[in-house]
């Protein structure tokens, strides 16, 4: 999800990360008058949020935020469950009747789609237009989201997308219901990249620009009625969508309405009051402030928690002096007070410090600590004793990128008094929200530091460790690799490591990789952010989603009472 990464909490998760689309903790259980009870048909869910969603257009968004939200409107070929805990990020077939034929050693991989796919405009979903889809995350201004289709199959050195390019070769469309994809090499899940949002099908020749970001073309169960940027979104039913061929999108409400722009302090009491179509709404994690007023039996039962499976982090850009020397970034390491961060957050009860690159919701991570000091508040001597060695005793001033939020300001100026005291001077610049990561995505406008975070797109190392440190994936924009790490000794292992074939054994690979890559300290592993969410007295089939950043999943979610 993502950067979601890139994870945003525009609609559904406070936290802003990087990101992928994320895994986490399974929400708590809720009995069959709460959250979780079976939705009536009808109805409108109100959504609640404090920032708008980066991109309506499947191509460029990549956050946890929107990645929930796109299963509403697109499909892909694959997709990840609807489920609490582990039975949600399995990959389950889509607009595809399986999750892929795999040949030629598992360079090669053959889908065919289902009958009955239409767009909202009546017009047949073909392979054409999923191959039209898929071609755009090509394209330079165009494909700044979900960076697999262009890492994993194989294409000219010179393709630009479908519009500046034409034809994507590698990919093949024998017919109207098979697409071929030819592999760069083999790739054994190959049927969880195909779950990425760049391949949702586009009607061929369509989406130049901004087009898709001001009016997308449905295939999923909604389609957008009207869009305000930054202010109102509201979705009604797709009618040429087929639950038949869907086993994924209950799809229970009439409809969804969001508001956006709205303060995080005003969300809570709007939540926690219920009145009026707040009865009927959903929102993000809760403010720090409001967790003690939500410990009451009856707002208990309307209440969801748990790890929201990403990593919030801060990159070290590893290509701005001095931060390029090693013991410079393990210093800052060892020298920043995670207690603090945390405090900045919330406190315990909305984050756990973080050791790690990988949360502890991905398969094989290794729990292990290389820069541990007395409760996570830093270890200033031993920071001290590196910087010496690197001739920095007298310190540097750096510039740390973060969003304009309150409780990212905070984090800043956490990390901002940790590193004085070795006198590191940190100059705060604050970033818009909604262009934040395309602003830190583009090497040409990074500063020294950021402030952000990743989630896995699915619960497996492959999706945290080479997106964010594979130093051959670095490009102009859309980069995840913000530490802009490119170590031969990283890259080659993860080449190791995507040649088995067997996925757990890649797994635990990936938890030893870690290890090796936090040697290098490109980043600083801050915090395991939690989700609390308070949702509507009227709320039914409402959990949280492993996939999607701990967020409420949107395919599940509706109305105990359609008619209130």
């Amino acid at each position: 999800m993502k950067r979601s990464t890139m994870l945003v909490g525009l609609a559904l998760s406070g936290t802003l990360l990087v990101s992928a689309c994320s895994g986490g903790a399974a929400g708590s259980a809720q009995n069959a008058a709460g959250p979780a009870g079976k939705p009536a048909q009808g109805g409108v869910v109100q959504v609640l949020a404090n920032a708008g969603f980066s991109h309506l257009d499947p191509a460029r968004g990549f956050d946890g935020g929107v990645n929930n939200f796109y299963r509403l409107i697109y499909r892909t070929l694959t997709t990840q469950g609807a489920a609490p805990g582990a039975e949600g990020t399995k990959i389950v077939p889509d607009l595809a009747t399986d999750t892929g034929k795999a040949s030629d050693g598992g360079k090669t991989w053959t889908f065919t789609l289902k009958d009955g796919l239409f767009f909202e405009t009546g017009a047949p979903i073909t392979s054409a237009e999923v191959k039209f889809g898929v071609s755009r995350a090509w394209d330079p201004e165009l494909g700044i989201g979900s960076p697999y289709a262009k890492q994993i199959i194989d294409a000219p050195a010179s393709y630009q997308g479908p519009y500046k390019s034409g034809d994507l070769p590698t990919i093949a469309t024998p017919d109207a219901k098979t697409v071929v994809f030819h592999l760069k090499k083999p790739y054994a899940d190959f049927g969880s990249v195909v779950a990425q949002n760049t391949f949702v099908p586009i009607p061929v020749g369509s989406g130049v620009g901004n087009q898709l970001d001001a009016k997308p073309i449905a295939s999923g169960p909604y389609k957008v009625a009207q869009y305000k940027p930054g202010a109102s979104l509201k979705l009604v039913r797709n009618d040429k969508w087929d639950a038949k061929t869907d086993s994924v999108r209950a799809a229970k409400p009439d409809g969804f309405q969001w508001t956006f722009g709205l303060d995080g302090a005003t969300i809570d009491e709007r939540m926690i009051a219920g009145q009026g179509t707040d009865a009927n709404a959903i929102a993000g994690t809760i403010q720090a402030a409001t967790v003690a007023r939500v410990q009451t039996p009856q707002l208990k039962q309307r209440t969801l928690s748990g790890l929201g499976g990403c990593t919030t982090y801060m990159g070290l850009n590893t290509t701005k002096k001095p931060l390029g020397d090693v013991r410079v970034r393990q210093a800052i390491n060892l020298a920043v007070n995670k207690q603090t961060v945390r405090d900045a957050v919330g406190g315990s009860s909305l984050a756990e410090l973080a050791t790690s690159i990988q949360p502890p919701t991905v398969v094989g991570r290794v729990d292990y600590n290389p820069y541990p000091s007395q409760d996570g508040k830093g270890d200033r001597e031993a920071a001290r004793k590196l910087l010496a060695e690197a001739g920095l005793a007298g310190g540097f001033t750096l510039t740390l990128d973060t969003r304009a939020q309150p409780k990212m300001q905070a984090m800043a100026v956490a990390i901002q008094q940790a590193l004085e005291p070795l006198k590191i001077t940190v100059k705060i610049n604050t970033i818009d929200t909604s262009t934040y990561y395309e602003v830190i995505g583009t090497p040409s406008q990074q500063h020294d530091a950021a402030i952000t975070g990743w989630c896995p797109d699915w619960p497996s190392g492959a999706t945290f460790l080479p997106p964010l440190f594979d130093g051959r994936n670095i490009v102009a924009k859309g980069n995840s690799n913000l530490a802009q790490l490119n170590d031969p000794g990283v890259n080659s292992r993860i080449d190791e490591i995507a040649a088995m074939s067997d996925v757990k054994q890649a797994n635990a690979a990936y938890g030893e990789l870690d290890k090796q890559i936090m040697k290098l300290a490109p980043i600083v592993p801050l915090l395991y952010e939690k989700v609390v969410t308070v949702v509507g007295s009227n709320i039914a089939g409402a959990y949280l989603h492993d996939g999607f950043s701990g967020g409420i999943d949107l395919v599940s979610v509706g109305l105990t009472d359609a008619g209130k």
